[in-house]
Formats: C-alpha cells, structure tokens, sequence
C-alpha cells in the first residue's frame, strides 16, 4: 500500500475509471459515467502530486524504475490516464482535453524514447547482461497504449472548429506509430510466451494491456474515420485504418480466451490466492477500453452485432470496475486495521 512501491501502477486506475466512465455514456447512464470521470480527476491530481513528491523524495528509487524492463514502460500510464480524463471532460468543457494533451505529449516524448534508450544504452555500456530474449510483458504494451491515447485525444479535438485538418494529421500519425509499435511487441510477447518465457507462470494481470493496445487502437481507428471524408489524409489512409482496426478488433477479441484460461490456471489449477493488487486495474481498463471500441466500431461502420457485443461487454466492464474498486476498499480497511494494531 506505500506509494513508492507502486508509482505507475496507481494510474492504471484513472485509466480504468475513465474508461468505464466512457462507457457507461455511451449506455446512456450519464449521471454514473460523470461520477466516474470526476473520481477519476481527482484521483489523477492526487496521483500526480504524490509522483512528483516521490520524484524529489525518492529520486534514485525512481531512476532504477525507469531503467527497469518490468517498471519503465509503467511510467507510460501517466500519459494514458491524462488523456483518458481529457477525452471524457472534451463534450462538456474542450478547454481540459487541449490542456491535458498538451501536457502528455513533451511526457510522452521523454518516455516513450527515454525508456528503451534507457535500457538500449545500459547494455551498450555494459551496465547489465545481454539478454538472448527481452524481458518483454504486458507492461510494454503501455508503449502503444500511450501513443494510441494521443490520437484519440487528436480525432476528439479535430472535431472543434479550425483544428480538423491539423488534429487530423496528427491522429493518423499517432495511430501509425501506435500500430507499428503494437505489431513489434506482439511478435515480442507471443515468442516470449510461447517459450516459456513467463516467469510468474501464466498471463498475469498487466497482460491484458495486451488486449487493452489492440481496443484503444480499434477506437482510435474509429474516430478517425468519422473525422471530415474531404481531408486530405483521412482521403488518403482511411480505407486502410478502417480495415486494421476490424482486424485488430477481432485479434482482440480472440485473445480474450486466452487470458481468462490462464487466469483459471494460476488461480484454480495452482491454486494462487486470488488477493487484491494495483495491477488488477490492469484488467478492468481493457475490459472498459474493448467496451467503447467494439461499440463505437460498431456504431460508425453499420455493423449492429458488433455494436451489440460493445453493449454487453460495457456490463462487464463495469462489473469489474465494482469488484476490484470493493476489493481495493477492503484492502485499505485491512490496511488501516494492521497499523492500528501496530499502534496499540
């Protein structure tokens, strides 16, 4: 429960809660979805402010994250989550969504060169062992999921009048980058995997980010294609973006299986006690993500089974925000319990 063992994770939960908010708007519950997107503010700011106090306090802790193969990308969620927040605040108040966007691309810059220049140098210089297969996992995905985040931030502001053919550029060229880094780590991840490169045993909770790349690139690919059909690079990449994104949508969904199966193997067939822990905001932001996606995908493209499925896996979506939010709540409670018997 301390902060500094946890730093980027925490963020999974705005990420999370954003999302469901999202979700939930698009259900037409819009009194729940705006209770979500200002809890997740708030906890945004918070989160923040606690980031930038360990970055003075605990600096050195920090640097050994960023460097770390299995914490670095982590730090990629302070850009999702910014943006996630800023998209659901873009119908009521577009001021916070340029704000936020704004704020998240210089972070994404540094990040997203930062930590694998980090590790590229550090075994260049002979700081650490070369490694016959990179410690790639889920967390990686955190790369795309970040760069996907800023195209859709791009597609929500391109709709705002003098922006189109600017934020237009901008989105297609975010998702491009997203998509060729998603490709990359998934040939990455599925070698690793079926290596037996997975050293917990099984898929644990921050490969479903692996999913939540594939959703958060499908609703990307979406927007974008609602965007005006008379600018000149929706003209050009549009068929091409509205084909990759159906078929990434349904790479997505067949992946989905292979998560739950081994989720029932870690903790039915080895019988690992099912507790909670940050990551497991890990798992509800894919679930809220492929949620929106599948329903929006649906909705713009005229493919009404599609939009349907967005429909119900919003329910579980939401399902899962409740249960890890009610195992967080427990978690703290016991927390508090213990150090007041510390106390006494």
């Amino acid at each position: 429960m301390r902060w500094p063992n946890q730093p980027p994770a925490s963020f999974a939960f705005v990420m999370a809660t954003g999302i469901v908010s999202a979700a939930l708007l698009d259900a037409g519950l819009t009194g729940f979805s705006r209770a979500l997107l200002w809890i997740a503010t708030v906890a945004l700011v918070v989160l923040v402010a606690g980031l930038l106090g360990r970055l003075m306090v605990h600096g050195r802790d920090a640097v050994a994250d960023f460097r770390n193969p299995h914490k670095g990308f982590g730090y990629l969620t302070v850009v999702a989550g910014m943006n996630v927040v800023g998209i659901g605040f873009h119908p009521v108040a577009p001021a916070v969504t340029w704000v936020l966007a704004a704020l998240s691309i210089p972070l994404w810059i540094f990040l997203a060169y930062g930590v694998p220049l980090s590790m590229m140098l550090r075994t260049e210089i002979g700081e650490g062992p070369r490694m016959r297969l990179l410690p790639v996992d889920g967390t990686w995905f955190l790369w795309v999921v970040s760069s996907q985040s800023l195209s859709v931030a791009a597609a929500s502001l391109a709709t705002d009048a003098g922006a189109v053919s600017l934020m237009s550029d901008a989105a297609v060229a975010f998702w491009g980058v997203g998509i060729m880094l998603y490709l990359t780590l998934t040939t990455l991840v599925m070698l690793r995997l079926l290596t037996g490169g997975e050293s917990l045993g099984g898929i644990v909770p921050t490969n479903w980010i692996f999913m939540g790349a594939t959703a958060i690139t499908v609703l990307a690919g979406s927007m974008i294609l609602h965007l005006p059909a008379d600018v000149p690079v929706i003209h050009l990449a549009g068929p091409t973006i509205g084909g990759l994104s159906y078929l990434l949508w349904a790479f997505g969904l067949w992946w989905v299986p292979f998560l739950v199966a081994f989720g029932l193997w870690r903790h039915v067939v080895r019988r690992e006690p099912l507790r909670y822990v940050t990551a497991l905001w890990s798992i509800v932001f894919p679930l809220g993500m492929f949620a929106v996606a599948t329903y929006r995908f649906g909705r713009e493209n005229q493919m009404p089974l599609v939009a349907v499925l967005g429909q119900w896996a919003t329910w579980v979506a939401a399902a899962a925000w409740v249960a890890v939010a009610v195992a967080m709540v427990a978690a703290f409670l016991a927390w508090l319990r213990r150090r007041q018997a510390v106390r006494n």
